[in-house]
């Protein structure tokens, strides 16, 4: 089979296409003829080795995929590594069944990117009706989902992205306001976007300092939910006192945390099926790159070029 493998770590240029052999799946494992696969932007971190887990060389990157089984079942899987790939090997409690109604390419996107949007915004961020949710990086695979789940929960939504289709995209999905992610006074742009009042939440993963105007301008009461650092900037270290004169929250969330509790995933992912079958959430699939051509994926990710789910076709 073909299959991405990293010697050295380093950018996208250090990813090879390989021919490898097929992989065993070992007792509670099975094998997946992988159909479509999922790219994230841990992935840009793991092949650098700056991800929040050490890697170890060689790597093979890729963590999720869409697929058959021996049986034929159509199936989404997590996969400890390995996804890069036209065969991998899941752990059978790793898998989820794909309901007919649904493309891979709308199942991929919930697997990392869906149950991150749902649980910085239900399970961390706690969102109530009536809410003001700032939503940054608004157009990608997160954002473009939290949207539409801030607007099914009752939330007033704010996006931050940058000029252009991307702006337009998220209007399209339903966001109330969209701000340019380069104004020059991001901190007013927020305001004046809520009517001149502070956000009650606001969704952060870049890092630098749009963590930093989004913590001054959160209300007394709001919540900052950090799930990321794309600029790798770090913002400005925070100091109690000032989470504290301003009765404000700062949540981190991970969604390795969730990986081995199916009522945090498994059925999260399940109940995300349910709402594009629906048709209450529309997922937005970006550009399928070839297998093959997996650093131009990242690099396109990493200069944050991309809308929406990023896919590899693992046939070339």
């Amino acid at each position: 089979m073909k299959a991405i493998k990293v010697s050295a770590f380093g950018g996208p240029d250090v990813m090879e296409y390989v021919e490898m052999p097929d992989p065993v799946p070992a007792l509670g494992e099975k094998l997946i003829e992988v159909t479509s696969i999922g790219v994230n932007y841990a992935d840009t971190l793991q092949i650098d080795n700056s991800y929040r887990v050490p890697q170890t060389l060689p790597l093979f990157p890729g963590l999720e995929v869409a697929g058959t089984t021996s049986s034929g079942s159509r199936v989404l899987a997590s996969v400890a590594h390995g996804g890069y790939a036209q065969k991998a090997v899941a752990s059978e409690s790793h898998i989820i069944d794909i309901p007919d109604l649904i493309t891979d390419e709308q199942a991929l996107a919930m697997l990392v990117q869906g149950t991150t949007a749902w649980h910085i915004l239900k399970t961390v961020g706690h969102i109530q009706p009536g809410e003001t949710v700032v939503i940054h990086a608004a157009a990608g695979g997160v954002g473009s989902i939290a949207i539409q789940l801030a607007k099914m929960w009752g939330g007033k939504v704010i996006a931050v992205t940058s000029a252009g289709p991307k702006q337009e995209l998220a209007k399209s999905l339903g966001a109330d306001v969209v701000i340019d992610a380069n104004s020059t006074d991001l901190q007013s742009a927020m305001r004046e976007a809520n009517g001149g009042k502070r956000p009650e939440m606001i969704l952060e993963m870049v890092g630098g300092k749009t963590f930093d105007d989004s913590l001054a301008v959160l209300a007394p009461f709001g919540r900052l939910v950090t799930f990321g650092m794309a600029s790798r900037i770090p913002p400005t270290l925070v100091q109690p006192a000032t989470l504290i004169g301003g009765t404000k929250t700062i949540a981190g969330f991970w969604l390795g945390n969730c990986f081995n509790s199916k009522e945090l995933l498994n059925d999260v992912i399940v109940e995300l099926f349910g709402l594009i079958a629906q048709g209450l959430i529309k997922p937005v699939i970006g550009e399928v790159f070839p297998l093959s051509q997996a650093g131009r994926a990242h690099r396109e990710i990493v200069g944050r070029r991309t809308t929406g789910k990023v896919t590899l076709n693992p046939a070339i």
